[in-house]
């Protein structure tokens, strides 16, 4: 179920929401993690036996971590075994065709068949979420959860279940007992649903079809900049759309999220970019990764192995094909160039400079993303530096023009000066009167796309 879909905001969110508040405060986890089932289970319900082996798995496996912490062989043993069963999971369903795909091109191998299963939607982002949970009980920096049912709550919470962010337990351990939801809290959740559904429907959708556009040859060195610097701003406004709108629900059920994006493309290098794009996905591989491996307190050759192990797992993660970890790599030489070879240099160039200098790459970085087979992705990249063909086409011209509106939109969205403006504005009944007429207006026109429109793909399921 899509949270941009009019079967979820006019159906699913309304009737769990009514429930919620209806029954008593005891019986609200157990109700959110009926909810959640249903949600995950929307399209292919055969996906919730994979979830439950997880949430029992990890739920056991804490369990006994904690209960023998002081027995490091057994525990460490314990977690092993959870790692284990967790990273298995994920490798099976996503990784199984990709690496039958990698043997099937060494001889001896040449024989497998080939392997195509169903990937099930948010797999990544709750194995995380589980695999955090079992360390953080390791290093003793979380008690166990004691009920099944709330640590089945956390692990399937729908709102940030698909596509994030990716929500550690220790930040929400006290909500999942002590919340107390207020009008407040709810009335903000509302409006930065109401933010993120716009970003997704009005923006990422339709930059999404000038991609779509542009994407296609006869359209130029000129098209081919503007259709990728268009899906920079879809998977922005899409990705952001649905974190904006995760961290809105959860605060109608009363909790509160990390903030996952931050401007990302007002950066001015690229180790600013990543500390601004996707941060709870950033902030995981440093806690669970970079740091473990020694972060920065080895020699430089261990600290630029760290580095690589860090992005290359990255790349990884968004999905199984050789065009990720090529993506994964790029930010990793990108980041040791900073780091170590023209850093100071660049910290030196004016402003504006930098800005174009971290955009430029991180266009690049979007080819590179988007393209899974090679040859495509060599051609496009082509495309973007030749004039193979041609400066611009007649209908990609026709196009741009009309679109032009909306990329102007999307710049000014992407920056902070919306919200600086607003939070000016701020202050009294009247700006209360505003806030929610907008939220009312960005529904009904949001409502009104998505009756009128069937494109309205969601970039992450696929994560």
């Amino acid at each position: 179920m899509n949270f941009s879909s009019l079967i979820f905001i006019f159906l699913y969110l309304p009737l769990v929401l009514g429930i919620y508040y209806i029954i008593p405060h005891r019986c609200r986890n157990a109700f959110l993690l009926i909810a959640n089932l249903v949600f995950y289970g929307w399209g292919e319900p055969v996906f919730v036996l994979i979830m439950a082996a997880s949430i029992v798995s990890n739920y056991i496996f804490g369990l006994l971590i904690e209960k023998y912490r002081d027995n490091k062989r057994l525990s460490r043993t314990f977690v092993v075994f959870a790692l284990v069963i967790s990273f298995a999971l994920l490798g099976i369903f996503k990784y199984a065709g990709f690496v039958s795909d990698l043997l099937r091109q060494i001889p001896p191998f040449s024989g497998l068949p080939h392997i195509d299963i169903a990937l099930p939607i948010g797999i990544s982002f709750y194995t995380f979420q589980a695999v955090s949970y079992i360390i953080d009980i390791y290093r003793a920096d979380t008690k166990a959860q004691r009920s099944l049912i709330n640590f089945g709550t956390y692990i399937s919470f729908f709102p940030q279940l698909i596509a994030g962010p990716i929500v550690r337990y220790r930040d929400i351990e006290d909500m999942l007992d002590n919340r107390r939801e207020n009008i407040h809290q709810f009335a903000d959740g509302v409006r930065l649903f109401a933010i993120g559904l716009s970003k997704k429907v009005l923006i990422a959708n339709q930059t999404g079809m000038l991609f779509d556009s542009l994407r296609a040859e006869n359209s130029g060195i000129i098209g081919a900049w503007v259709g990728i610097i268009a899906y920079a701003f879809q998977i922005y406004f899409d990705f952001s759309g649905y974190s904006d709108m995760a961290c809105g629900l959860g605060k109608m059920f009363g909790f509160e999220f990390i903030k996952n994006f931050d401007y990302p493309y007002i950066s001015k290098s690229i180790t600013e970019f990543w500390r601004r794009w996707h941060i709870s996905l950033s902030t995981w591989f440093r806690d669970y990764v970079y740091i473990p491996l020694g972060g920065n307190r080895r020699s430089t050759p261990r600290i630029i192995f760290n580095l690589f192990a860090v992005w290359a797992l990255t790349g990884l993660w968004h999905g199984a094909s050789l065009n990720f970890v090529l993506w994964g790599i790029y930010y990793f030489v990108l980041l040791v160039l900073e780091k170590y070879v023209y850093g100071r240099f660049l910290n030196k160039l004016p402003s504006a400079l930098k800005h174009v200098y971290a955009l430029f790459f991180i266009l690049i970085g979007w080819v590179i993303f988007y393209f899974e087979d090679i040859p495509s992705l060599a051609g496009y990249i082509s495309r973007l530096f030749t004039l193979s063909d041609g400066v611009i086409g007649a209908a990609a011209l026709s196009t741009i023009i009309s679109y032009i509106p909306l990329l102007a939109a999307a710049v000014f969205a992407s920056t902070p000066a919306a919200k600086s403006i607003w939070l000016k504005s701020r202050g009294g009944k009247a700006a209360a009167v505003m806030e929610t007429a907008a939220a009312a207006a960005a529904l009904i026109l949001c409502t009104a796309a998505l009756v009128s429109q069937s494109y309205n793909p969601f970039l992450y399921f696929r994560f």
